[in-house]
């Protein structure tokens, strides 16, 4: 990627933890991420990069003081969807039935960015751009490649989204999976939609990242042999091989070695 991304498109995903360089060391071991503790100034927030462009983000639990939280936080992957103008969507966000949880905030002259809450209950961020697009690698070994949120009102979610950012919401039949409703920017599909009755029960809602991988079975066992654990494991489906995994700490997330360019 070596330009903004369209509104409405997952453009950055991040994760929140208690043990920032333990998770520093998981994502380096298993994806090949490189990373460290970033400065005061930036709360120690730390810019994972492959072969040089940044991927990720991770970052220490913390509250505003930089106190430890008490009780802390989950373990959580948040994805962040473009905007061109955050006070305008954020407007939109509350006047289509969502909260506003985080922002606006300036983050220096790399952008603005805020975390809202969807009707639904799930919770995503919003980016708008300065000197920072995004993710500079994607829909390679270790880089997202899908985001996909998980809603107990796929309706409700869709018009929601669809009021507050320049997307619309398709559906499709995926064989073995049934009705997926894809997001698209443009025409094009940038993302998914998943029904939770299809998750175990007590499951909330939520964004779920993707990331590819040349080996989903060889990727879940380094995750395991490194602490991880399996939501759900290795299987084949329509979009090619994948499973769903969580880190030590519990952040959760997919790896997909896609059946081809769609």
């Amino acid at each position: 990627m070596n330009g903004p991304y369209q509104a409405g498109t997952p453009c950055w995903i991040d994760l929140m933890v208690p043990d920032q360089q333990a998770a520093l060391d998981f994502y380096r071991d298993l994806f090949g991420w490189q990373g460290e503790i970033g400065p005061p100034e930036t709360g120690g927030y730390s810019v994972c990069t492959l072969k040089g462009k940044p991927v990720a983000g991770i970052m220490r639990a913390s509250n505003p003081d930089g106190s430890v939280p008490d009780p802390m936080p989950p373990t959580v992957w948040t994805t962040y969807l473009a905007t061109d103008g955050i006070d305008a969507t954020l407007k939109a966000v509350t006047d289509a039935g969502g909260s506003v949880m985080t922002g606006p905030m300036d983050v220096m002259d790399l952008g603005r960015m805020a975390v809202i809450t969807d009707p639904t209950g799930a919770v995503v961020g919003l980016w708008q751009y300065g000197t920072f697009a995004g993710a500079g690698i994607v829909n390679e070994h270790g880089a997202l490649i899908w985001n996909e949120l998980s809603t107990g009102d796929i309706p409700a979610a869709s018009a929601f989204y669809s009021a507050v950012l320049p997307l619309t919401t398709a559906k499709s039949q995926i064989p073995d999976v049934g009705e997926y409703t894809e997001f698209k920017v443009g025409g094009r599909a940038v993302g998914g939609m998943m029904d939770l009755a299809s998750m175990p029960t007590g499951v909330p809602p939520h964004w779920l990242p993707y990331f590819a991988v040349d080996d989903v079975d060889s990727i879940q066992a380094a995750a395991v042999r490194a602490g991880g654990s399996v939501k759900a494991p290795a299987f084949d489906m329509a979009a090619g091989r994948m499973a769903v995994l969580a880190d030590p700490q519990g952040g959760t997330f997919a790896v997909i070695t896609g059946a081809g360019p769609a």
